[in-house]
């Protein structure tokens, strides 16, 4: 079978390209960061179902996320942003963020340390209006693989550690992973980890195992506002486009998606976000390209060098014997 001219890039169905024959539809995931409440039900069920080494009490003191990345014993992240919204800003309205806390007015930058409160019991805003709002809210997101249609740390990996399913997914084989760390370095998103005791990379597999028996994975099953949503990926993409048409709708304008488009720098992510600011507030690439995307044209060049040398060298041999 010829490979896809699009295989390094483009639009691409990747199990068919990968040699499966009669796949099933891609599955994905769709995460609408605008309900998730932050309680870190996902990362918990993914740590129980896959077996994964608890991370200990990391206490960072950067906020209540003391997760902090994903890494090899995390393979769901909840992250929580922090942001003050000071007047005259356009806060959005409260009853589609994800859990603000009313404090009244923002301080001023240089006032030190405040007590911002402890969140009450309605939704910021609703009693001033959206316009008069001046609270501080969180942004949170679970951030988790996104399971690229070009995955770089497929083509990189020397041992086929890593290999592409029938459902679009792509999943580590620890048993042969050499801890070469290649698909670490490849990888856009910086997602892939290893591990401090045995050196191999690890990340989430979108619970393979329970996709072939027609489960629901173990961090959609426990999302208890279905922030979390799991299924074939052309349907999440078409709820997701309706969710941000309502969302913008009721006045949120920064509403938008991330990783959804198939002809984004990755061929669009089997795992996309519904987010309420700019990728880089949730430590997102704004642009992600698959990172063997010029491979290509790179070992051209280097083989015509490698020619052009050798020639010379010869003419330099043939020049000084005569």
């Amino acid at each position: 079978m010829l490979p896809d001219p699009n295989s390094l890039y483009g639009p691409l169905d990747p199990a068919p390209d990968a040699g499966y024959e009669n796949a099933p539809p891609r599955m994905g995931f769709f995460t609408d960061t605008s309900v998730c409440i932050g309680c870190k039900a996902c990362e918990v069920a993914c740590k129980e179902w896959n077996g994964v080494p608890e991370s200990g009490l990391d206490l960072l003191g950067m906020s209540y996320d003391n997760t902090g990345a994903l890494t090899a014993n995390s393979w769901r992240h909840v992250a929580f942003i922090e942001q003050p919204r000071p007047a005259g800003h356009g806060a959005a309205p409260a009853d589609v963020l994800g859990a603000p806390v009313d404090v009244g007015p923002v301080r001023p930058v240089d006032a030190g340390p405040q007590f911002l409160g402890m969140p009450g019991a309605q939704p910021p805003g609703r009693g001033t209006g959206v316009e008069e709002r001046t609270d501080f809210r969180w942004l949170m997101m679970s951030d988790v693989c996104k399971h690229c249609t070009h995955a770089a740390c497929l083509d990189v990996c020397p041992t086929g550690s890593l290999f592409r399913t029938e459902f679009g997914t792509v999943v580590v084989q620890e048993d042969i992973c050499n801890g070469c760390g290649y698909c670490i370095s490849a990888c856009p998103y910086g997602v892939i980890d290893q591990r401090k005791d045995d050196g191999r990379a690890w990340k989430c597999t979108l619970c393979y195992d329970r996709l072939g028996a027609g489960m629901t994975p173990a961090c959609a099953q426990a999302c208890p506002t279905e922030s979390i949503q799991y299924g074939p990926l052309g349907e999440l993409r078409e709820r997701a486009a309706a969710r941000v048409a309502t969302l913008h709708d009721r006045g949120v304008p920064e509403a938008r998606l991330y990783g959804h488009d198939p002809n984004d720098g990755v061929g669009g992510d089997g795992a996309f976000f519904l987010l309420l600011d700019e990728p880089e507030v949730y430590g997102l690439p704004p642009d992600p390209v698959v990172t063997t995307r010029d491979l290509p044209k790179m070992w051209k060049r280097a083989g015509l060098a490698a020619l052009a040398m050798a020639a010379a060298t010869v003419a330099a041999f043939v020049g000084g014997s005569s």
